[in-house]
């Protein structure tokens, strides 16, 4: 059966994948009540289309950091992609590249920052866990540079693992076969078997609950490479964000797999971005499945957007032509949404191009009746 969007490879992907490979990218943390939230969000946002533009030219390009890319749909983070399917990471690396958009590798990547890099060109970010020892952590740092990546997206929402009840039911550990690549040579590459889920033992084993914003400093100390605050979800963090020289923001709730109750991203969006006033990009994460919320997204004042579990699903479902074809729909019904609402270009998307529910009633100008 013909796939025609992005969200019917999630039921192709139940079919294909173990129940233990599923379950750990499809759920999200305790009662998932985020994880619905994030995409019904987007479903309280309404267009005010214009009409009688001429659409028959429509300009989806972009920059990202200075990067030059063919629309704001990039690809997030998305740990383990070797579960979902044997050419993992590297698929999804060229197929981001084929679209001509930017691909960020986790730091819990089943292919290395050199493997990636091997697969041709293509505008990378590196998604960064800093971990207790910080040796780890400069190395990687150094690696991803080498390699070629353009910007680190440093995760902020994840000093302890979310309680992620399916990864505890059903003892989630990463297949015999695959390992942490980054790690490898430091002997931090497996994961142990655990009573609840291996990689909560894992991530409160290795990683660093101490994170503050001084780490944020002490990585600009380290890499030259911009550093983007990836699980800012408030004002008052967008305006420490700015004063610690952060090159970005991406408004995440990790896929709703951390905080439990935290509000949609779509939802949080705007107090950041004002927050913001302009003096970084803001990006956001979590829920995207459409053209029509990659609109909303900018209309609300994102940059760009980040897609993840449609990424790993398409990849269960098709591999590197799955990943390709989730990029290609998701392009053009936001071409589509853009020419039915009168965008020609990016800067053309404004915030009167929607009402959400949160708003004031508009005051429109009344024309006087006629007697």
């Amino acid at each position: 059966m013909e796939v025609t969007n992005v969200s019917e490879y999630e039921a192709i992907a139940k079919q294909k994948l173990p129940k233990m490979a599923f379950d750990y990218y499809a759920s999200g943390a305790e009662d998932q009540w985020t994880l619905q939230e994030n995409r019904n969000a987007f479903s309280r946002i309404l267009f005010r289309p214009r009409i009688l533009i001429d659409v028959s030219k429509i300009d989806m390009t972009t920059t990202v950091l200075g990067f030059k890319i063919s629309m704001p749909i990039m690809i997030a983070p998305t740990a383990f992609q070797k579960m979902a399917h044997p050419e993992g990471e590297y698929a999804t690396a060229r197929a981001a590249s084929a679209a001509g958009t930017i691909m960020t590798l986790s730091s819990w990547a089943t292919s290395s920052v050199e493997e990636v890099a091997s697969t041709g060109p293509g505008i990378r970010f590196f998604q960064l866990y800093v971990y207790k020892d910080r040796n780890v952590v400069a190395q990687l740092v150094r690696r991803a540079e080498r390699a070629g990546f353009k910007a680190i997206a440093l995760t902020v929402d994840t000093p302890i693992l979310g309680r992620r009840e399916a990864d505890i039911k059903n003892r989630f550990t990463l297949p015999p076969f695959l390992t942490l690549k980054n790690f490898e040579g430091l002997d931090l590459g497996k994961m142990d078997k655990a009573d609840d889920s291996g990689l909560a033992s894992y991530v409160a084993g290795q990683i660093d609950r101490t994170l503050s914003w001084k780490d944020v400093k002490w990585l600009q100390t380290i890499t030259s490479l911009p550093i983007l605050v990836k699980g800012v979800l408030t004002a008052e963090d967008t305006r420490i964000a700015v004063q610690s020289g952060a090159a970005g923001i991406i408004v995440s709730n990790h896929g709703a797999r951390q905080l439990d109750y935290v509000p949609a991203t779509i939802a949080a969006l705007e107090e950041v971005v004002k927050a913001a006033e302009g003096r970084l990009p803001v990006f956001l994460d979590g829920g995207v499945r459409r053209g029509t919320d990659v609109f909303k997204a900018l209309a609300l004042g994102a940059s760009g957007i980040f897609i993840g579990r449609p990424v790993v699903f398409s990849l269960a479902a098709e591999g590197e032509a799955g990943v390709r074809k989730v990029l290609q729909m998701l392009r053009e019904e936001f071409e589509l949404t853009m020419a039915l609402s009168g965008c020609r270009s990016l800067k053309e998307i404004t915030r009167d191009h929607i009402v959400a529910d949160w708003d004031q009633p508009r005051a429109h100008p009344r024309t006087r009746a006629l007697l």
